[in-house]
């Protein structure tokens, strides 16, 4: 009999890769607004509903659901968009499972890693440091902690943090927003581009959350990121090099990306380095722990 593993966020990119990565050994369903497959199940968070159905048997939940950060200018009203599409999501998943008396062996909740604060400095983070103080680590203080009470209040046996960085991936997300200016060669970095850019691979952090699951000793926060750092400038560069483009444009200013994007762009011009070890010490192996190998294999097409 499969384990049956429940995914939210169906429709995000992690989800859809995530899914075709566990199908063959587990029984994998989603929570969706809107219910086009048998193996989906229909939720509103916003009319706390949720079909129990979704939940019966349910041995792991995968929290993937939460508001693009940087679909959007951060006006107030989207500022509550971003949090409670990730806090009251989870809150309705805890009610629901305490009302029919149904237990999780984890609660796996994808968190981020702007946790840190997003300031360009050179320390490297661990998890072991503190939150930072600006609204993205706001966000994600209040992701974990929801995450926090499936434990706390004995709905999950495990609850696993995964500090996401960047996820680097051809079909969405900030890679595939950089291919066109490059491949027409007018690409160039963002504000000074000394800013760093923690990142992982799509194919890492789908494996990190497979080997959460399966390694019942996995507990905690952990930076989902990869060992190798880099900056704006540089990843701009490598993604040049590996499509044989060339790059001599200046840098795109940061008072233009202030003016397009308002305190959004704080998550562009802004960024530390995180440490990767935690995970690594658990045995976790990376299959792309350098950039240059990372864009190769994402772009080879």
């Amino acid at each position: 009999m499969k384990e049956i593993i429940l995914i939210t966020g169906a429709g995000g990119l992690i989800a859809r890769e995530l899914s075709k990565q566990l199908e063959n050994e587990y029984t994998v369903r989603f929570l969706t607004r809107n219910k086009k497959r048998e193996n989906e199940f229909v939720w509103d968070i916003s009319k706390l509903y949720i079909d129990d159905k979704a939940l019966d048997n349910v041995s792991h939940v995968i929290h993937l659901a939460g508001a693009n950060i940087s679909e959007k200018r951060w006006t107030d009203e989207r500022k509550k968009e971003l949090i409670s599409s990730r806090v009251d999501s989870a809150q309705l998943i805890l009610k629901t499972l305490q009302k029919n008396n149904r237990t999780l062996k984890s609660f796996i909740s994808a968190s981020g890693i702007n946790y840190y604060g997003t300031e360009t400095t050179e320390k490297i983070f661990t998890e072991k440091d503190s939150p930072g103080n600006d609204f993205l680590s706001e966000v994600v203080i209040l992701w974990e902690k929801a995450a926090d009470e499936f434990k706390q209040k004995h709905v999950a046996e495990r609850v696993i943090k995964l500090r996401t960085a960047v996820v680097l991936s051809e079909k969405d997300g900030a890679l595939k927003k950089m291919l066109p200016t490059i491949k027409m060669g007018i690409g160039s970095p963002l504000g000074s581009g000394k800013q760093y850019m923690p990142w992982i691979h799509i194919k890492d952090i789908c494996s990190m959350y497979e080997f959460a699951i399966k390694n019942s000793d996995i507990d905690g926060a952990f930076n989902a990121v990869a060992p190798e750092h880099t900056t704006n400038k540089i990843l701009t560069e490598k993604i040049a090099e590996v499509l044989k483009k060339p790059l001599f444009m200046p840098n795109v200013p940061a008072f233009i990306l202030k003016l397009l994007f308002g305190e959004l762009s704080v998550a562009v011009l802004e960024g530390s380095r995180a440490s990767s070890e935690k995970i690594r010490q658990t045995g976790f192996r990376f299959e792309f722990p350098e950039l240059k190998e990372a864009l190769k294999d994402l772009l080879k097409k």
